[in-house]
């Protein structure tokens, strides 16, 4: 018999074996800490000279991704986990999740403003979110994934009014009253807000120089603002303001619950618990005239849908969740400036010549900031 557990999105396992059965495991991971509780086991592994005898007590590191074969010689228990990452590994590979994500995420604000035209701000801004509760309904479905525990739902809460929500809504919503470019640049402040979140809730401590170099970086970004003519206040800056601040709520939220359920688990239950309240919302919205909508206005309703909305976060919280949510969440300051380079080749809408130098300034900031030290205080 052989029962599970989730520590930090993984999946260390138990195992209950009758004397002389036998049990199999192909290592997804580099390699695995195998234990033994009761009675004793033999273990071979694939491509490994000598086998092994372990009795209560006993522990094996097991490296490599060769098959490993159990069996009980008396009635045992077996646990296993896979090794612990260094932290420069773990911070490495959330750094490139987080750009993966990022550069997903740098599509939606020219995809939303090509759709809400013709589908109108609450199909694109909610319905987004019930196209990929469906994907993630079959996913959880396909893997037959138990429900999170009891104590889980509210954070899963929190990161379906910040991620589901708040800022698709309400980015939607602002981009009737502006352009996209003009959205992308108020979307700077996105990773200032987030590592302001990590204080408070991921129970992160970045250091002075990452703040100095955040700071940096947010200063940049205003000053692009305003070089462009994105400085004025309107209704949809107001929006899209406070779209930063649930997207800043949902991210810290989510890049520490991922430490513990794995990052696709977090968006994909966060969309299965907010469908319910969004599908009554989304159908009235819906107008016989939607179906005469342009192919390319359906075709931004499913990048935001599929990728913004779903795929996207599998990485995003991945990187959260491995390097930290302050460190990480500076990446976005690239963010704003992809987005306004995907809006001049998309969409047409003008670029002005500071561009570059804004561009180089941020990833400097960007660069300097993730290579500053982040500690994280507490499990």
């Amino acid at each position: 018999m052989a029962w599970k557990t989730r520590v930090g999105g993984e999946e260390p396992a138990g195992l209950a074996l009758a004397q002389g059965a036998l049990w199999t495991y192909l290592p997804r991971m580099g390699g695995l800490m195998l234990s033994c509780s009761e009675g004793s086991v033999w273990l071979t592994r694939e491509g490994d000279s000598e086998d092994h005898v372990l009795r209560p007590g006993d522990a094996l590191q097991v490296e490599g991704r060769g098959r490993v074969v159990v069996q009980a010689l008396h009635p045992a228990r077996l646990y296993f986990a896979p090794t612990p990452k260094p932290e420069s590994s773990r911070v490495l590979e959330g750094l490139l999740l987080g750009a993966l994500g990022v550069v997903a995420f740098s599509f939606t604000l020219p995809a939303t403003r090509v759709a809400v035209p013709e589908l109108g701000s609450t199909m694109v801004g909610l319905g987004r979110a019930v196209v990929a509760a469906v994907l993630a309904g079959l996913v959880l479905a396909v893997r037959r994934e138990r429900l999170p525990e009891r104590r889980h739902w509210p954070r899963l809460a929190l990161v379906a009014g910040g991620v589901v929500v708040g800022f698709p809504l309400l980015s939607a919503l602002a981009m009737r009253h502006m352009p996209a470019s003009h959205g992308a640049v108020l979307v700077g402040l996105l990773p200032a807000a987030t590592a302001v979140a990590a204080v408070f809730r991921a129970r992160e401590r970045p250091s002075w120089g990452f703040w100095l170099s955040a700071l940096a970086g947010l200063v940049g970004v205003l000053a692009f603002a305003v070089a462009q003519g994105a400085g004025l206040p309107t209704a949809g800056d107001a929006l899209m303001l406070l779209a930063v601040a649930a997207a800043a709520v949902g991210y810290a939220e989510g890049g520490v619950l991922s430490r513990e359920l794995g990052s696709w688990r977090v968006i994909c239950w966060a969309l299965v618990l907010a469908a319910p309240f969004l599908v009554p919302v989304v159908a009235l919205s819906v107008e016989p005239g939607m179906l005469s909508a342009s192919p390319r206005a359906w075709l931004g309703m499913g990048y935001v849908s599929a990728v913004s909305m779903f795929l996207g976060f599998f990485a995003w919280y991945g990187g959260l969740a491995l390097g930290g949510v302050a460190r990480v969440s500076q990446l976005q300051l690239a963010q704003p400036l992809l987005t306004l380079g995907w809006c001049a080749l998309l969409l047409g809408e003008p670029v002005g010549r500071g561009t570059l130098g804004a561009a180089v300034l941020v990833m400097l900031c960007v660069l300097t900031s993730v290579r500053s030290r982040v500690r994280r205080v507490g499990p």
